[in-house]
């Protein structure tokens, strides 16, 4: 394997990684609005997330700086084409990083519902456009010979692009309820399994649509064996959530969220940034690459820095394994 190659894979993983990292945090954030009842139920959601959500974001963080640093013509083209739903997405992230640290500052009513409003939303738009921008990396943009992006941001709003942005909507959506039962004691808890019941068989119905158009117009064998990971993963965590046995359709519903991005990029590669206007203008891992010789001081970087940061995330969830229920939030707040 050709270094370009490992950092298209490794950089593969990061992003897969954040997402079903992050994907349940925007889960868990649009059932603040849709599966709790009071500001309690909220309080409950939120403290779900409370010890993990910042440091899923390091996920996003190492993600665009590898691409920065391993393809830099992908990343300029990606992130200059990109650039008003990528602004949203990073205004919206801030937000709602603010709204978790000061909902509860203050004990006034409307106070705290404005940054409970910010939450639903700066999850729910986040959630919805990253789908849109994947579907528009793997199915093609508008580049010019020169690399740069040439379209416009109706170009980025094509059918394929919003069902990618309603998969991943409601996906994480589903993820999000499954860890909420996995999560949560007493009747919250019965209640998050009932909406990943729904959400998950609306996710099912996209993951069709979707995957399955993405796997007509853009896939190969890799792919193929993803989507059916895919699909098996999904129908599985739907099975064990209707048992009840949380554990395993949280670790199933994770297998979903990663086969779906391991279909969208090996329906990707070669390519990094497929030019719908031209296949020849395509940036492909091999003239998108930095210098071998950069691309050997970060694989030995990444090789001493990427186990640690696994090990300290580990234990971070292991630390903060117990359920909690509406008995483990104060009434005065």
């Amino acid at each position: 394997m050709h270094l370009h190659d490992f950092w298209f894979l490794l950089i593969a993983v990061l992003w897969t990684g954040y997402f079903f990292l992050e994907g349940f945090d925007f889960g868990i954030g649009v059932l603040t609005k849709t599966l709790a009842r009071d500001r309690t139920e909220r309080r409950v959601l939120i403290n779900t997330i409370g010890p993990v959500w910042d440091g899923n974001e390091v996920w996003l963080i190492t993600a665009a700086g590898a691409t920065f640093a391993a393809f830099p013509d992908w990343y300029a083209t990606l992130f200059s084409g990109f650039y008003l739903p990528f602004l949203l997405i990073l205004v919206c992230l801030i937000v709602r990083g603010v709204a978790f640290e000061y909902r509860h500052k203050r004990p006034e009513e409307r106070w705290q519902r404005n940054w409970e409003h910010a939450i639903f939303w700066c999850s729910l738009l986040p959630a919805f456009l990253w789908g849109a921008a994947f579907a528009n990396i793997v199915r093609g943009v508008p580049i010019g010979p020169d690399k740069n992006f040439t379209g416009s941001l109706a170009d980025l709003l094509s059918p394929y692009a919003l069902l990618g942005g309603l998969f991943t909507l409601v996906l994480f959506t589903f993820h999000g309820a499954v860890f909420a039962a996995l999560k949560t004691a007493g009747d919250i808890r019965h209640r998050a399994r009932a909406h990943a019941g729904r959400y998950g068989l609306g996710a099912a119905a996209l993951a069709v649509a979707f995957l399955g158009w993405t796997q007509a117009d853009s896939g190969n064998g890799r792919s193929l064996a993803a989507l059916i990971v895919a699909l098996a993963g999904l129908a599985g965590a739907l099975v064990m959530n209707r048992l009840g046995r949380e554990g395993w359709a949280f670790t199933l519903s994770g297998l979903t969220v990663v086969a779906a991005f391991a279909l969208v990029f090996l329906a990707l590669f070669p390519d990094v940034m497929p030019s719908s206007t031209n296949p020849e203008w395509s940036l492909t891992v091999t003239d998108a690459a930095s210098s071998p010789y950069t691309l050997g001081i970060m694989t030995w970087v990444a090789g001493f820095a990427t186990p640690l940061i696994l090990a300290y995330q580990a234990w971070t969830y292991w630390v903060f394994r117990k359920r909690i229920g509406t008995q483990h939030i104060p009434a005065a707040h």
